[in-house]
């Protein structure tokens, strides 16, 4: 047991300094590229630990090129109530409208990016929930102005933070899997309100989310706050064909 605990905090301590360097240089450069090698077997392994967010315009993280592409994306901006009504919130954009032109841009440059993209698998990071059965629910303006973008873009997970629980969902129009690991605090809600797509998993209390990942499988695990695992769920792509890549010179 001491041993996996021993991993299990280097791992997440791993993370932690990736998100942090993350967040350091977002806002100085925007656009920012991370790199991580991956282990000798060529596997990738994470810990999503709690809930988290940041400000600053959303960056792309390349993690063990050919395998994986992390896109964070500032979910913050996309909320109509930060540009009309923040009250008392500390997100207040009512000084940078027009917020359908801020809006427009930021979903162009992501949309670029992940075009650009020849990684097998596609992982985009937000604070704000898609889709959630839990107490903030689906974010409205996110499956109407993000969503078609991921969809477009073959992402294959979204993971969020913001509901304080464990989830995974799938979506029944697209490949698209939404997991939700915001049980870092203020659990126990007491919430459940379902949506239209499929409800594969749902904890109201505390804990994390680990994730494994190689070229041919991703490996998600959830855990309570004591280390138990509560569900596992996996998805292949054994036979997945990189995109060939043409350059035509002039």
């Amino acid at each position: 047991m001491a041993r996996r605990s021993s991993r299990a905090c280097a791992a997440a301590m791993a993370t932690a300094a990736v998100f942090a360097l993350l967040a350091a240089t977002a806002t100085a450069t925007g656009l920012v590229r991370v790199e991580h090698p991956t282990k000798s077997d060529g596997s990738l392994s994470l810990l999503v630990v709690g809930d988290w967010g940041r400000k600053g315009t959303y960056n792309q993280s390349r993690v063990a090129e050919q395998i994986v592409d992390f896109f964070f994306i500032d979910t913050t901006p996309f909320q109509l109530k930060y540009w009309t009504r923040p009250k008392d919130h500390h997100y207040d954009w009512r000084g940078v409208a027009p917020r359908q032109k801020y809006i427009t841009n930021l979903l162009k440059d992501m949309d670029e990016a992940m075009k650009k993209s020849t990684a097998k698998w596609k992982i985009a990071v937000g604070h704000h929930t898609i889709r959630s059965v839990s107490d903030h629910g689906d974010t409205k303006e996110l499956l109407q102005l993000l969503l078609p973008v991921l969809k477009v873009n073959s992402i294959d997970f979204y993971i969020n933070g913001h509901d304080h629980c464990l989830e995974h969902i799938s979506s029944r129009d697209s490949p698209i899997q939404y997991l939700t690991s915001g049980g870092g605090s203020k659990a126990w809600r007491g919430v459940f309100q379902p949506n239209s797509d499929k409800l594969q998993f749902f904890y109201d209390g505390q804990g994390f989310m680990s994730l494994q990942i190689n070229q041919d499988q991703a490996d998600f695990i959830f855990y309570d706050v004591s280390g138990n695992i509560l569900y596992k769920w996996s998805k292949s792509k054994a036979n997945y064909l990189q995109p060939s890549t043409y350059i035509t010179e002039a």
